[in-house]
């Protein structure tokens, strides 16, 4: 029941985050205005008489009409909330303010919309959503063609293009687009969490992040994709989804002509233009341009591998990892070559088999004059020829050529065989090991010689039947320079120069 999506504000906010951490101060803002507002059409007589009745505020000098709109006034300047919510402890300046809010916890929404049904808490929030089905949006912002409903609505997406930020913290002077952004970060300084789930008891900051946590409880998924049938459990989740539809790319870098359908990768992507990598590792001095990295970086550090597997148990630090480990349980491989119709599990296996096809070939090695797929490959394989072993166990000294090596190798000191064998319960250090086990159950023979119909169970045994075609010799004697097709003959012929004793 649980949802796979992080319960977290991002920095978009939604129309219905906004709907919520606004819903009070833009009431009382809107009510004041109405109070402070006088009929347009009066006479003389009438304008002098309400000079002469005007109370003035003695904190600011502004005249009110009334002394109750003075006493609300007043509030402003006071602090004061005489309303509070006895659900959750909520205080108020008004008392339609304290109602509206009261709805939240009553689930009552008394303005129903004739068109589709939908109820909506506010008669504003009534107001903006019938434009959806007049389809108006006279508010177009100039920078990107985007459409509102509200001018409110093109002055805070303004902000996207100046960076404007004017509502600072006095407390840290971090600035933000947002007012409710705002207000939101400052009770991290005050440390106030007034909204509590009652299923775990966990508590929340905001109204908004309780209703979202508790989907995490609910399952629910409010929100559906007008394109398809996937269902999403936050708004702006769903914005993003449907972007994949459209098309739709609102944010546009101010330094080229790239556009983003997400505001994170805009930002994001202009750091590649400014240079600027603001989070710093805490471990080391390397620095990141995005959050993530950084704290994937630091993992190296804590050795921390919060991703596992509920079939193996084995565990990774990063989510793709997983993702990618768990296709060898399902037998998964999304990725298929339409030359051949083979199938991959990852994408970068895909990306190497198709050089195959197009038998590009452009990495060599200038000391046997072989060919590679890619540099990784190539710098792999000069090892064999320097004999480099930089990767060496901790535990016995013994050192390697490649890291992988040295990862198998260290499973021996564990005793850890995570991989086992369901027709004979053979257990097994990787899965490559397995699987090849596995084809003596099978039969299979996935490889197949290039230049005769010669099949082969394991690469390696195809890869060395194929040098009886191409007369290849890869590996090399440093001491006399002769060559040979398979390693083993190199280990072997090596023991002349050192003198050592052949076993016969």
């Amino acid at each position: 029941m649980s949802d796979p999506e992080p319960c977290r504000i991002t920095d978009e906010d939604t129309e219905e985050q906004t709907d919520l951490t606004e819903e009070s101060e833009e009431s009382e803002d809107d009510e004041l205005l109405k109070a402070e507002k006088t009929p347009h059409l009066q006479t003389e007589d009438a304008l002098m008489q309400r000079d002469k009745n005007q109370l003035t505020c003695s904190q600011c000098g502004k005249s009110l009409a009334s002394k109750k709109s003075l006493n609300e006034h007043m509030m402003i300047h006071t602090g004061e909330k005489p309303f509070t919510c006895t659900q959750c402890g909520t205080s108020f300046r008004h008392s339609f303010s304290f109602n509206e809010h009261m709805r939240i916890h009553t689930g009552e929404k008394p303005f129903t919309c004739t068109r589709c049904g939908k109820s909506f808490r506010r008669s504003s929030s009534l107001n903006d959503h019938m434009m959806i089905h007049t389809g108006e949006k006279t508010h177009r912002c100039d920078q990107c063609e985007k459409t509102f409903l509200r001018a409110s609505g093109l002055k805070l997406h303004l902000r996207v293009h100046t960076k404007e930020k004017p509502y600072s913290c006095s407390e840290c002077g971090k600035s933000f687009t947002k007012q409710p952004h705002l207000r939101r970060h400052q009770k991290i300084h005050t440390g106030v969490k007034e909204y509590v789930c009652f299923e775990c008891v966990k508590t929340f900051i905001t109204v908004i992040e309780l209703k979202r946590h508790q989907r995490t409880h609910t399952g629910e998924k409010p929100y559906k994709c007008s394109h398809c049938d996937k269902r999403f459990s936050w708004l702006e989740i769903l914005k993003k989804h449907e972007r994949t539809h459209t098309g739709e790319k609102p944010y546009k870098c101010s330094h080229c002509d790239k556009s983003f359908s997400q505001l994170a990768d805009l930002k994001t992507h202009e750091r590649t233009h400014t240079g600027e990598k603001p989070y710093k590792c805490s471990y080391c001095e390397r620095r990141f341009n995005q959050l993530g990295t950084k704290n994937q970086h630091q993992r190296i550090h804590t050795g921390e591998k919060p991703f596992k597997c509920a079939q193996c148990g084995r565990s990774f630090r990063h989510l793709t990892h997983l993702n990618e480990h768990m296709r060898i349980h399902t037998g998964e491989k999304p990725f298929t070559c339409t030359e051949c119709g083979k199938s991959f599990r990852l994408s970068s296996s895909f990306s190497i088999h198709m050089l195959i096809h197009t038998g590009e070939k452009t990495h060599r090695c200038d000391q046997c004059g072989k060919t590679f797929l890619r540099p990784s490959d190539l710098k792999r394989h000069l090892i064999t020829h320097t004999k480099e072993k930089p990767y060496s166990c901790s535990e016995c000294g013994k050192s390697f050529a490649h890291q992988p090596y040295l990862k198998l190798h260290q499973k021996i000191h564990t005793g850890v065989k995570e991989y086992v064998c369901f027709e004979c319960g053979k257990t097994f250090i990787k899965a490559e090991h397995l699987k090849q086990h596995q084809r003596t159950h099978t039969g299979e023979k996935p490889y197949k010689c290039s230049h005769c119909d010669k099949r082969f169970g394991r690469l390696e045994h195809l890869k060395t039947h194929e040098r009886l075609h191409t007369g290849e010799k890869p590996y090399s004697c440093d001491q006399c320079l002769e060559r040979f097709t398979h390693s083993v003959q190199l280990k072997k012929h090596l023991k002349v120069h050192t003198g050592e004793k052949q076993h016969t």
